[in-house]
């Protein structure tokens, strides 16, 4: 059992930066992933990171910005968000893939293990 808890969220200026960290009971060998879910929407991908870090991809209207990253050891993911917009309001979670090593996403039916979110919230 993985279990996920992110930080780091807030309510910003757009333009400003933050930066989401998910922290995980324990290393993991896990595709890791952040989505995000806004008022009225459904849940959607954001990036992922393969196991070793090796790997990434992001959602096209966050490339260019958004920046996913973890740990040597695995056990921690980064997701650092520049240049936010009010487009970016949501709750942002982490995701953990179902198997060790494998490349999963960016169906959210890849994961298995998921964060209690944290609250993005961008002004203009």
């Amino acid at each position: 059992q993985v279990q996920l808890v992110e930080t780091g969220g807030g309510s910003v200026q757009a333009g400003d930066s933050l930066r989401l960290s998910c922290a995980s009971s324990g290393p993991t060998l896990y595709t890791m992933a952040w989505f995000r879910q806004a008022p009225g929407k459904e849940r959607e991908f954001v990036a992922r990171i393969s196991f070793n870090g090796g790997t990434t991809s992001y959602t096209d209207s966050v490339k260019g910005r958004f920046t996913i990253s973890r740990t040597n050891t695995g056990n921690t993911v980064y997701l650092q968000m520049n240049n936010l917009k009010p487009k970016d309001t949501a709750v942002y979670y982490c995701a953990a893939g179902h198997a060790p090593y494998l490349w999963a996403g960016p169906s959210q039916r890849d994961f298995t293990f998921w964060g209690q979110g944290t609250q993005v919230t961008v002004s203009s």
